[in-house]
């Protein structure tokens, strides 16, 4: 054993685990960030799927993805502050990656900040930054590692 706490990561099916993501993306998202609730959640709630991570027990992240014109976008990854850096954001990235058909059209808009992160995932940043919330963004498109 060695004494890390199990994370466990699974889809959202019911209102508790709703409750607690969205508890986590209003303490990362509106508080932290400042995001406006209006713009944080939007009318792709109820067509997105959602996840939420628990670390010993307790939920630390939450993310969700949906079906777009373009392919599959991924969404509000959001892991509360005191569990950063535990492997939570790319545990989140992998399950999803394993929930939809890897060959497809991937992307997620980054925050600037988080470019790196998602690049050592496999995710590649397209075109200008942009804003969304006041926050720079950029087009990030995941591309598979060669086989």
């Amino acid at each position: 054993m060695s004494g890390k706490p199990a994370l466990n990561i699974k889809l959202i099916q019911n209102k508790f685990d709703m409750e607690s993501a969205r508890s986590i993306r209003e303490t990362v998202f509106v508080i932290e960030q400042k995001v406006p609730p209006e713009i944080e959640y939007d009318e792709f709630e109820v067509c997105s799927t959602h996840i939420l991570a628990r670390l010993a027990g307790a939920a630390v992240g939450t993310a969700r993805w949906r079906e777009t014109e373009e392919g599959y976008k991924l969404e509000r990854f959001a892991v509360l502050e005191t569990f950063r850096g535990q492997g939570v954001g790319a545990a989140m990235v992998a399950f999803i990656l394993n929930k939809i058909d890897p060959q497809a059209y991937i992307y997620l808009n980054s925050q600037v900040s988080a470019i790196s992160f998602y690049s050592r995932l496999g995710f590649k940043a397209q075109g200008e930054i942009f804003y969304e919330a006041a926050i720079p963004h950029r087009k990030m498109v995941y591309s598979p590692p060669s086989t």
